[in-house]
């Protein structure tokens, strides 16, 4: 076998159908155009999801999945925010009292995000890793 040998089988290569060559060819006159209309001329297109006029179906539908419905109720909280606190057992409710969350909160977590001189007692909140150490160095603990 030699490359100048090979040949593609029978059928697999189909030749292209020419249209406008008379009445014969079933594709002559208006070569499968139909009669008239934007379709039928030369250069007659659209662009990709025009509907004539109507409202496009991307335009109709609603924007989504750009904000988080959860977010409203979910805040982060800074180690710093949390050194300031008078108190030294934390929860999401001293939170809400001491106005560092707002009061529809329901989850909130503490990040690494400044220093904390002082223990506290975490209870209830989720808390990083980072921060977690940064509490219990500063003598504090972190309950589930």
């Amino acid at each position: 076998m030699y490359l100048n040998t090979i040949q593609s089988t029978d059928g697999s290569r189909k030749k292209r159908t020419r249209v406008g060559r008379g009445i014969g060819c079933t594709l002559g006159k208006t070569c499968g155009r139909g009669h008239k209309g934007q379709k039928a001329r030369s250069g007659g297109f659209h662009k990709v999801g025009f509907e004539g006029g109507q409202m496009p179906l991307q335009r109709r539908l609603p924007k989504v999945g750009f904000k988080s419905l959860k977010s409203k109720y979910t805040a982060e909280v800074r180690l710093s925010e949390i050194d300031k606190l008078t108190a030294t057992d934390i929860d999401i409710k001293t939170l809400i009292s001491e106005n560092i969350v707002p009061i529809f909160t329901k989850t909130v977590k503490i990040i690494q995000s400044g220093l904390i001189n002082r223990a506290v007692t975490i209870s209830g909140i989720k808390v990083t890793s980072g921060a977690k150490t940064s509490i219990e160095a500063a003598g504090g603990k972190v309950e589930a």
